[in-house]
């Protein structure tokens, strides 16, 4: 289990996660202001340091919710410090997952899964779980690394378990440097 977590970005990389330079070449509003709207329950998944979680936060408005999930404790800590004492603090709801779990209850229009597919052991459990929570025509975007990180194959395979579970693929963004899907529940 221990080998599992070291495929993890470490939480003393985070400040990489978090920068004007990632922010330049993968604006959030940007990529994710088709498909977040407001009064929302979205779902970062591998939050990080809450690079994708705060501007979510501002895109849900005030009726909405973003639930910033993340494996390790240490980046959910990132994450709370960012938005302490903030107007988007009271929309942004922090979960730890567990090792083989995502553990969240409640229902979800949209969830965000950014470089961290590629880290899960069992993909067609992680889909089933995402399935199960998400509301009908509910979507999931999936990003990954390419070309070093994620082959096209390891892609499609992973495009595959997804849609064996009912999950939809209706669109491929383009993302620099990244290979995309928005998966629809069907």
């Amino acid at each position: 289990m221990v080998d599992k977590i070291q495929h993890v970005c470490p939480v003393e990389s985070a400040g990489g996660l978090d920068n004007r330079v990632r922010r330049l070449l993968q604006n959030p509003q940007k990529i994710l202001g088709n498909y977040v709207k407001e009064g929302m329950t979205a779902l970062d998944l591998g939050c990080g340091p809450g690079f994708f979680s705060v501007e979510m936060a501002k895109m849900v408005g005030e009726s909405g919710m973003v639930i910033a999930a993340d494996l390790q404790e240490g980046m959910l800590q990132k994450v709370k410090n960012k938005i302490q004492g903030t107007e988007i603090e009271k929309r942004i709801k922090l979960h730890k997952c567990e090792e083989n779990k995502i553990g969240v209850s409640e229902d979800v229009d949209f969830v965000l899964a950014f470089y961290m597919v590629h880290e899960i052991p069992d993909q067609k459990k992680f889909f089933e779980e995402i399935k199960s929570i998400l509301k009908p025509n509910g979507k999931v975007f999936i990003v990954e690394p390419k070309p070093f990180h994620v082959s096209k194959e390891a892609f499609k395979e992973t495009m595959m378990k997804a849609k064996e579970i009912g999950l939809e693929p209706v669109e491929k963004p383009g993302i620099f440097l990244s290979r995309a899907v928005i998966l629809e529940k069907v």
